[in-house]
């Protein structure tokens, strides 16, 4: 497994840790879902997935009902979502 694809599993994981937090509201939840799925569709690049979930996740980064720990591990999120070169 390459460093990319450990980059990605490990996003993927703080996504779901996400969708289980009962204490975000639903509309975050709902959106981590959604970058859960693009980033496992192997249809398409890494870079390209990285770049999509980057877009997703910063319509809610600035959602004013987001807990700030939540708002830590969206951050955390894309920092590594950041990592990932382009194709």
């Amino acid at each position: 497994m390459t460093n990319t694809e450990k980059t990605i599993d490990n996003c993927v994981q703080m996504l779901q840790h996400i969708m289980d937090d009962n204490t975000i509201p639903r509309n975050i939840r709902r959106v981590a879902d959604e970058t859960r799925v693009l980033l496992t569709n192997n249809n398409k690049g890494t870079g390209l997935r990285a770049a999509e979930a980057i877009s997703k996740i910063d319509e809610i980064s600035n959602d004013p009902n987001m807990p700030v720990h939540a708002r830590t591990r969206i951050w955390e999120l894309v920092s590594q979502l950041e990592t990932i070169p382009l194709d």
